[in-house]
């Protein structure tokens, strides 16, 4: 047959398989032969084949009962059509595994002779149906044509036989007769059976492209085509449209599955395209690889998986000449490839990535060639870290590395070794297997632009967190389009109730959860969650009033999760508790952002801060801190009411707790100044507050019930303190820090306080918050912060600013 314009089509496994795999192959070659095209169809071992045929063979070593797994397999096979004539490769299967069984031992060269049945099998049936669909096809065992050396298992083509035998072979092939060849096999020079190691077939289809000069090899699959990174790890994984041999040859060499490292060689030598292509998807243009790429940047990120980690240490032999070599040659001896290799500058140390089979051979062929080394003490380890993976990501530029090498730490996934290639832009990293799935996903949203995804678990769905969880799900849509940050809420806690779910809650969550069972809070439940399902870029909200769920900030943080909070008591804990949070975020780089502790969502705090730490000396902070107290006393001190009536109407529009002796005893006006002394590194407890209760006594102690019923008995104590002032006052409730703030303490005062109607703090109006910072630079002239200072959506829209800030600061 003549070889002009000649394509080579290869049908993966799975394309292969009984009913619509085998149906679409046979469809797909009878349209190229009614469009005139010249094809050589390589084929696969069908379905799972392969599979079926080692379980068969590690069955029949271990001396277990085969035949009947065997008489499944011959039916299975046989299903697509009877007139396949499939007993010459039956009755070969029975006898090598008869002889299997009886010797109890398996050879990898029995191995290669049994798995090639598989190929031969594939060939056989493909041709019977194509001859019945009136397509003249010609089966071709692959032994017959390439010659390989005795590597049994992973045999290399010897090249000048093979090319010879295949074009004498199809020199004698009529031109309108469709030559199918089995992939995978081979035969060494004495005739013997070897295969071409994993994902074989490709190799069989590039060599004879390559030896019969085709214009293109198309590899049918499963799959649309090479993906940005594996689909079933990354669901936002793209198609790449098309790619250069180079960058393709990167990929196989670290592990994009679809590509045998070796089947790019022979493609390039003779400048022939290569186009992946998905049987099941017949209108899909697939991925072309050719001799240039389309776009610069990073193509895809590849990854290893069945590997394990060499550490050879030896800091005796630092300085020394040959070392290498001597690593590289006991490694060779046994026939042992290394794919990644990393080696310490200052400490004589080299990690070296091998096949987790082979590891245990490298340790001891490395063992047998340093004995003396370890004799002298110049060579003290070589050891092993098994379940590890390499992630290899694809054009990567050293230059902009810290992106995603950032981002894995931000996840706490920290590498174990990574080396970059010299030539090509290509950044391996080896992590634990653990992390595998996360880190590639982790990568794939930072290197590709994509939507990064923040996974928030929300403890506490009352008022302000229920407000909270409503307006993530209301706003999800316009942050993806704005920030390319996709929110999800994956987790939503009360005291009772968990509800989880990886992607993400519905806007029925609230009736979902309350038909969940009954459990505790959680937290563990929720951040082995996360862990099970490598969910990246977590973040925790606290929206509850409880002291106990304190104690879950520092698991929460070691688990990986940024921290958000309107929970007042972290901050205000014992000193002791504040500094080990803050440690425990230095040590595990994550973040605690609380904006709605002090003044809901004014930028209160993040204005101290930026003011403290740009070297700005704060010399004192005062101000109106609670939204319920302040509308209470702008009211009475405004109008000629009674204090019971403004107390009534400020729990009637829901500004005060239920109980507004919780406003009244000034507790968290007094928790709120102290968490800005603490901002300002001052060392204050909360019991170094002076704070005036403005609760009578006789009321301190009554139940709620009696104490609403007896607000009037109120009236008298604030009409006298209301008379007692000078002109033109009026009574604010106030926090005061003040004194030598350059100290380990300053002075935190809470208390009711007249001041001038005219000044800031008196023309205060509704439930507004007001803060003055005093500082060095601005003398008696105060920085004024004013606003809303109270109200559930007002301070779930501070919650939801922090958390857009933290999803922000993290890209």
């Amino acid at each position: 047959m003549t070889h002009k314009k000649m394509k080579v089509i290869k049908f993966g496994g799975i394309s292969l398989s009984n009913g619509i795999g085998i149906d679409n192959a046979i469809a797909i070659i009878k349209k190229k032969i009614k469009k005139g095209e010249q094809i050589v169809v390589v084929a696969s071992a069908r379905g799972n084949t392969t599979d079926q045929l080692e379980q068969l063979l590690e069955k029949a070593a271990r001396g277990s009962a085969y035949k009947t797994a065997l008489e499944n397999f011959k039916e299975e096979q046989q299903q697509p059509t009877q007139n396949a004539d499939l007993s010459v490769e039956f009755l070969r299967l029975e006898n090598l595994l008869e002889a299997v069984f009886l010797l109890k031992d398996c050879s990898q060269k029995i191995k290669d002779e049994v798995l090639a049945q598989g190929e031969l099998l594939a060939v056989k049936m493909l041709t019977s149906l194509l001859e019945s669909s009136g397509i003249t096809a010609q089966a071709i065992d692959a032994r017959q044509l390439l010659v390989t050396d005795e590597n049994f298992g992973n045999a290399s083509p010897i090249e000048a036989l093979s090319k010879e035998k295949v074009l004498a072979c199809f020199n004698k092939i009529d031109k309108n007769v469709v030559p199918v060849v089995t992939g995978f096999i081979a035969a060494n020079i004495k005739n013997e059976t070897t295969t071409l190691g994993r994902n074989g077939s490709n190799y069989t289809a590039s060599l004879l492209a390559n030896y019969l000069a085709a214009e293109e090899l198309q590899n049918y699959t499963h799959v649309n085509g090479i993906y940005t990174a594996n689909p079933d790890l990354v669901k936002d994984a793209k198609k790449i449209a098309q790619l250069s041999f180079a960058e393709a040859n990167e990929m196989a060499n670290f592990g994009a599955t679809i590509l045998h490292a070796k089947t790019i060689t022979p493609l390039l030598e003779k400048n022939i395209n290569l186009r992946i292509l998905n049987s099941f998807n017949l209108e899909d243009q697939g991925t072309l690889i050719t001799s240039e790429s389309n776009q610069k940047g990073i193509k895809s990120i590849a990854v290893l998986n069945q590997v394990a980690l060499i550490n050879f240490e030896g800091r005796g032999l630092l300085g020394k000449v040959g070392v290498d070599a001597r690593i590289f040659k006991a490694l060779s001896d046994q026939q042992i490839s290394v794919s990644i290799i990393s080696q310490g500058s200052s400490e004589r140390g080299i990690g070296l990535v091998v096949d987790a089979e082979k590891a245990t051979e490298a340790v001891l062929a490395l063992e047998a060639a340093f004995e003396m080394d370890f004799y002298t003490k110049d060579v003290h380890r070589i050891s092993v870290i098994d379940d590890v993976a390499v992630v290899s990501i694809i054009g990567q530029d050293l230059n902009n590395f810290h992106h995603p090498f950032n981002a894995l730490i931000k996840n706490q996934i920290v590498p174990l070794l990574f080396n970059n290639t010299i030539t090509g832009k290509n950044v391996s990293l080896v992590i634990k297997k653990a992390d595998l799935h996360k880190a590639v996903n982790v990568i794939h949203g930072q290197v590709f632009g994509v939507a990064k995804k923040v996974n928030i678990a929300v403890f506490g769905k009352g008022l302000v967190g229920g407000t909270l969880i409503n307006q993530i799900l209301e706003n999800a849509k316009a942050v993806l389009d704005r920030r390319k940050i996709e929110l999800k809420i994956f987790a939503i806690a009360n005291s009772k109730q968990v509800l989880v779910n990886q992607d993400g809650v519905s806007k029925d969550w609230a009736h979902q959860l309350e038909n969940q069972e009954t459990t505790k809070l959680g937290v563990e439940t929720i951040i082995q969650f996360a862990k099970t399902h490598h969910l990246e870029n977590l973040i925790a909200v606290d929206n509850t009033a409880s002291a106990d769920f304190v104690s879950n900030y520092l698991p929460l943080v070691s688990a990986g999760f940024d921290l958000v909070s309107s929970n007042k008591i972290a901050n205000t804990n014992s000193f002791s508790f504040y500094k080990t949070l803050r440690e425990a975020l230095k040590e595990h780089k994550k973040e605690y952002l609380y904006e709605t502790n002090v003044g809901a969502g004014l930028p209160l705090i993040d204005t101290i801060k930026l003011l403290h730490e740009s070297g700005e000396n704060i010399t004192r902070i005062r101000g109106v801190f609670s939204g319920s107290l302040s509308y209470l006393f702008n009211k009475f001190s405004s109008a000629d009411i009674p204090f019971s009536t403004v107390l009534q109407e400020a729990i009637d529009l829901g500004y005060t707790e239920p109980d507004p002796r919780e406003d009244l005893c000034g507790n968290d006006v007094a928790r709120k100044l102290l968490i800005l002394a603490r901002e300002l590194d001052l060392e204050n407890e909360f019991e170094d507050i002076h704070i005036e209760n403005l609760i009578p006594p006789a009321f301190r102690e009554t139940s709620s019930a009696k104490f609403l019923s007896s607000l009037a008995d109120l009236n008298a104590v604030f009409t006298a303190k209301k008379q007692a002032q000078k002109e033109d006052h009026v009574l604010r409730y106030i926090g005061d820090l003040s004194g030598d703030l350059f100290q380990n303490k300053g002075h935190l005062d809470v208390k009711l306080t007249s001041v001038p109607v005219s000044s800031p703090l008196g023309s205060l109006k509704g439930s507004d918050a007001i803060f003055e910072i005093y500082t060095e630079s601005y003398g008696e002239q105060p920085i004024v912060i004013q606003g809303a200072g109270a109200g559930a959506k007002v301070t779930a829209r501070g919650v939801f600013g922090d958390i857009l800030r933290l999803a922000k600061n993290n890209n």
